[in-house]
C-alpha cells in the first residue's frame, strides 16, 4: 500500500509498503548473494545456512541488501501510482522493518512545482519573414565563387588588406626575445586579427624581401602574465604575397562546379532551397519567442535543484561540443582562466529560464490535452531511420521501450509549441 503523507511546496512525502512475504524473499535473495563471503566456525565457507548467519549477526543482517532489491520497483509503482513527477533522488527512512512483517518506508522526494497558467492563446509574436530576396541569392552565389577561389603569388605590388603572406619574425621585449615570439614562413591573411592589435596594419605597404621592425603593446588580458601590457618590437621580413583570385561566374562555371548547366537554372535552386531555410528560421524565431512570452506569464517556485540539473545537461553538452573540436574542459579552463565553478554560475540564468519555460510548455500540454499517439511514434521513429541511416524496425529495436517516454515527452512538447503559434497573434 502506497500513500502520500504530506506535500509542502514542492517535496512530497510518501510511505511506501512492500508485504512481509516479498520482503522475505529479498532477504532469501540477499543471503544467496552474500552467502559466499562469511566464516563461520564448523561450516566451509558459503555453506552456512541463513539461520545460523543471522544467529551469529543477528537477524538483520541481511536487511540492508533485502531493501536494495525492492527498494526500486517498489518505488517505481510508488511514483506511478501516485501520478508523481519527481525531479531528484529521493531519500529513505525505515519504518518499520523486522523478520516476518512488512517493510514500511518513508520516502521523501522532490517533484515538479506546481504552475500556475496565464494567457497562453493570442500571445503576441513579431511575424518573421520567410521571402527570398536576390540579394540573398547573390550571397549563396559568392559563397561558392569564394570556395573556389585560388591563391596567385604576386610579386608588382606592396602587401594589401586580405592578402595571404609568408613571413618571418622575431619577437623582443627591453631586447630580450620571448617564448613563442619567432617563427619562420609563418601563413597570415592580412585583416585576420590572427596577431596583437596593431600588428597586421603595420605589414601593409611591404614588399616581398622587406623588412621591417613592428612595435606593438600587448593588451592588458593578454593570456601571459609576463607580457601583459608590454611594448613589443618584432623583427619582420616578407616572403611572400599572394592574393585570391575569384573565378568568373557564368554557365561554364556552373558547369564545373554543379549538376547544373546553366547560372540560371542554379539560382533557382539557390531559391527553393533558401526559401525552405528560410521558412525554418522564421517558424523557429516565432516559436522561440512564444514559449518565452509564455513563460514571462506564468507563476511558478522553481526548485533549485531543477536548475542545478539543467546546468548539468549543459556543461555535459559542452564538453562535447569542445570534444569535437579536440578539446576537453580541463584545457578549456586553462585557456581562458575560468573554472567549473565559474562556468557553472554563468550558465545557471540560461538554465533557469530553460526550466521556467519546460515548465510552461509542460503545463499547457496538460491543460490542453496534448498527447503523443501512435501515429506520432511511428513518424518519430521514421524520422530518427532517416537521420541514422537505418531500419525503422531496427531503430525501434535500439529506442523502444527505454527511451519512450523521452520520445513522448518530445512530441508532446513539440505540438504543444505548435499550437501555442497557430494561436498567436502575428503582429
Amino acid at each position: 500500500m502506497n500513500q502520500i503523507l504530506k506535500q509542502e511546496n514542492n517535496t512530497v512525502t510518501l510511505k511506501i509498503t512492500v508485504g512481509s512475504e516479498a520482503f522475505e524473499n529479498a532477504c532469501k535473495q540477499a543471503y544467496n548473494k552474500n552467502k559466499g563471503q562469511f566464516n563461520i566456525p564448523g561450516f566451509r565457507k558459503g555453506k552456512a545456512t541463513r539461520a545460523v548467519i543471522e544467529k551469529m549477526y543477528g537477524e538483520g543482517i541481511f536487511f540492508e541488501d533485502a531493501i536494495d532489491i525492492v527498494f526500486p520497483e517498489a518505488y517505481r509503482n510508488a511514483v506511478e501510482e501516485l501520478k508523481l513527477e519527481v525531479i531528484d533522488r529521493p531519500s529513505l527512512d525505515i519504518e518499520e522493518i523486522g523478520k516476518g512483517k512488512d517493510l514500511v518506508m518513508v520516502i521523501n522526494v522532490q517533484v515538479k512545482p506546481e504552475v500556475k497558467l496565464g494567457e497562453y492563446k493570442g500571445l503576441e509574436v513579431k511575424q518573421v519573414s520567410a521571402e527570398v530576396t536576390e540579394e540573398d541569392v547573390e550571397t549563396e552565389i559568392n559563397k561558392m565563387q569564394e570556395q573556389n577561389a585560388r591563391m596567385v603569388t604576386v610579386e608588382d605590388r606592396p602587401v594589401s588588406d586580405k592578402d595571404s603572406i609568408l613571413l618571418n619574425f622575431c619577437g623582443s621585449v627591453d631586447g630580450v626575445e620571448f617564448e613563442g615570439g619567432k617563427a619562420e614562413n609563418y601563413s597570415l591573411v592580412v585583416g585576420s586579427n590572427t596577431f596583437i592589435p596593431g600588428f597586421e596594419e603595420q605589414l601593409i605597404g611591404m614588399n616581398a624581401g622587406d623588412s621591417k621592425d613592428v612595435v606593438v603593446t600587448f593588451p592588458e588580458d593578454y593570456h601571459s602574465e609576463d607580457l601583459k601590457g608590454k611594448e613589443a618590437v618584432f623583427a619582420v621580413e616578407i616572403n611572400e604575397i599572394k592574393e585570391t583570385q575569384l573565378p568568373k561566374i557564368d554557365d561554364e562555371f556552373v558547369k564545373d562546379t554543379t549538376e547544373f548547366e546553366t547560372l540560371e537554372e542554379l539560382k533557382n535552386d539557390i531559391r527553393a532551397k533558401a526559401a525552405e531555410n528560410k521558412k525554418k528560421s522564421a517558424e523557429d524565431a516565432m516559436k522561440n519567442e512564444v514559449v518565452e512570452k509564455l513563460a514571462e506569464n506564468i507563476e511558478v517556485e522553481i526548485p533549485e535543484v531543477m536548475v542545478k540539473n539543467e546546468v548539468d545537461n549543459m556543461l555535459k553538452d559542452f564538453e562535447n561540443n569542445l570534444r569535437y573540436q579536440g578539446m576537453d574542459l580541463n584545457t578549456y579552463y586553462q585557456y581562458t582562466g575560468t573554472s567549473k565553478e565559474i562556468l557553472e554560475d554563468q550558465m545557471k540564468e540560461d538554465a533557469e529560464k530553460r526550466v521556467r519555460i519546460s515548465l510552461a510548455v509542460d503545463a499547457v500540454s496538460k491543460s490542453e490535452g496534448v498527447e503523443a499517439t501512435e501515429e506520432d511514434m511511428e513518424a518519430e521513429y521514421k524520422k530518427m531511420a532517416d537521420i541514422y541511416k537505418l531500419e525503422v524496425e531496427k531503430i525501434k529495436e535500439i529506442f523502444q521501450n527505454s527511451q519512450d517516454e523521452a520520445i513522448k515527452s518530445t512530441i508532446v512538447a513539440r505540438k504543444t509549441v505548435d499550437l501555442l503559434l497557430e494561436n498567436a497573434k502575428l503582429v
